[in-house]
């Protein structure tokens, strides 16, 4: 797809776009004096892309059909095996499909994405195969992943696996509900405001938000570099360490990873939670729409760590009913800029750019109206902030969210891990099809409070199900110092084989 010299009409646009005033003879000018970077990019264009080797055969599979998938949580059903033996052997893995399978369709909820074919497997991919797992295919997420309901998917809702007609929790709402049914083993999700941890809360499974840039991105289609993660879902906590073993680690592309320290997992998960201090963050049972039955689920859930050893107090972080207010402004123009008018990617970092991806991401110019609602609305206040206030707010709300990670680790400083509910709600009914906008867009972000500090703050986040409310699953959220994913699991793991947590 060689690059043309633009045309007087088309270098017009561009200068009318920026603000200059050309005359006839400065657009000549111009053009000749951008002819040989145009060269260059022909330079670029004849080379061959320089993109890591498939090693696993597969087919690219089929969607299910409605009798073989009544959650509607699959998009595109497959099996790639895995390498001989390893780690994973044995297990089946379901990808999140914003998480690039080389050969089989991927259209990350969007239906302006639907018919991309990636040509690359996700380092995330390459790990869990090199380990030996089976990957099954591809599970339904939300509309770009711009909703923490299950609704907005292009394809239809995802229905929670307790009740149908209820929703599954988003973005990673086809993952969460493949492992509570026990289609897969382990799912993988993303989570940018808390779309692997709600989908978790809502459909009664185990979700870990890792440390940012403990797992790598690379392949994965990104929201905002800042807020980007991904991690394991499962149903046990075992299974959750096992996966987060195998994926841990730099890879060499992802500019989200520095520092990381990696940890083997799977040999934290024993030695109970005696003498380990708790702290009962007061604020996260606070949120606006917070149920009380939640909350008191939850409480007993602090109660029961108690019962096992722990030291459990109450602790203040005032800054956390505030934190939801500082990830707006970086979640929604990171998310204008890197995903949409960037094609998915953006521009100044390292990584690796599937430009096969940009390519089809960016006729979305084109399709607008096709847009979930909430992808909309993001898109049209981060275009609208861009054009009448600059970035600004994105830079304070990032200068600001330094001082919310010092109140989260001047708690942990004197606590191993934080604990309140993952989401202040249970499962909500899904909105029907002619459901007004407003609550369209209520279901989809009503949900946020608690798990969103954690992404800008960077903290490993995990949700545990601590029982039912009204056949619907309640979730008790625990949170550690960076890269401290051990304490977490254990803590998980205590909890875990004290009791079937259905009947909490």
């Amino acid at each position: 797809m060689a690059v043309q010299v633009p045309t007087p009409t088309q270098l017009r646009a561009a200068a009318d776009e920026i603000g200059l005033s050309l005359t006839d003879a400065d657009v000549t000018s111009f053009i000749e004096l951008i002819r040989p970077s145009i060269g260059a990019y022909n330079v670029v264009d004849a080379m061959p892309d320089n993109l890591p080797e498939v090693k696993y055969p597969r087919t690219p599979g089929k969607r299910p059909a409605p009798e073989e998938n009544k959650h509607n949580a699959w998009y595109y059903k497959t099996t790639v095996k895995g390498a001989a033996d390893g780690k994973l052997k044995g297990k089946t893995v379901a990808l999140k499909d914003n998480i690039m399978l080389a050969g089989v369709p991927m259209m990350n909820g969007a239906s302006t994405l639907e018919g991309y074919v990636p040509d690359i497997d996700a380092t995330v991919v390459q790990r869990v195969l090199d380990a030996g797992a089976t990957i099954l295919g591809k599970t339904h997420c939300e509309y770009y992943c711009m909703s923490g309901g299950s609704h907005t998917n292009a394809a239809g809702a995802v229905h929670n696996p307790f009740k149908m007609g209820y929703s599954a929790g988003g973005s990673s709402s086809g993952s969460a509900v493949v492992v509570a049914l026990g289609e897969a083993d382990m799912a993988l999700g993303g989570d940018q405001g808390g779309s692997i941890r709600m989908p978790a809360s809502f459909s009664g499974i185990y979700g870990m938000k890792p440390t940012h840039g403990l797992v790598p991105y690379t392949g994965i289609m990104p929201i905002e570099i800042y807020v980007d993660h991904t991690g394991p879902m499962t149903n046990t906590v075992a299974d959750n360490a096992l996966l987060l073993e195998v994926l841990a680690g730099p890879d060499g592309y992802d500019p989200r990873q520095y520092n990381v320290k990696t940890h083997a997992y799977t040999k934290s998960l024993e030695g109970g939670v005696k003498g380990m201090k708790i702290g009962v963050v007061k604020e996260g049972f606070q949120q606006a729409n917070a149920e009380e039955t939640v909350n008191a689920k939850v409480r007993k859930a602090a109660k029961h760590f108690e019962s096992l050893g722990a030291i459990v107090e109450e602790v203040s972080i005032p800054m956390h009913l505030v934190a939801p207010a500082l990830w707006t402004p970086i979640g929604t123009e990171g998310m204008t800029q890197t995903m949409m008018y960037g094609d998915g990617y953006g521009v100044s970092r390292p990584d690796l750019y599937v430009t096969s991806l940009m390519d089809f991401h960016r006729h979305w110019r084109s399709r607008a109206n096709e847009l979930s609602e909430t992808t909309k609305i993001f898109l049209m206040l981060g275009t609208y902030i861009r054009k009448n206030y600059g970035s600004r707010y994105y830079g304070k709300a990032m200068n600001i969210t330094r001082l919310l990670t010092a109140a989260y680790d001047a708690a942990l400083a004197k606590h191993d891990l934080l604990l309140m509910p993952t989401t202040p709600i249970k499962a909500t009914p899904l909105p029907p099809p002619d459901a007004p906008r407003e609550l369209y867009v209520e279901r989809a972000l009503n949900m946020i409070s608690n798990t969103a500090p954690f992404d800008i703050s960077h903290h490993p986040s995990m949700a545990l199900p601590c029982g039912f409310i009204d056949g619907l699953p309640a979730s008790v959220m625990l949170t550690g110092k960076h890269f401290d994913e051990p304490t977490i699991y254990r803590a998980a793991f205590a909890f875990e084989q004290s009791g079937d947590w259905k009947s909490m």
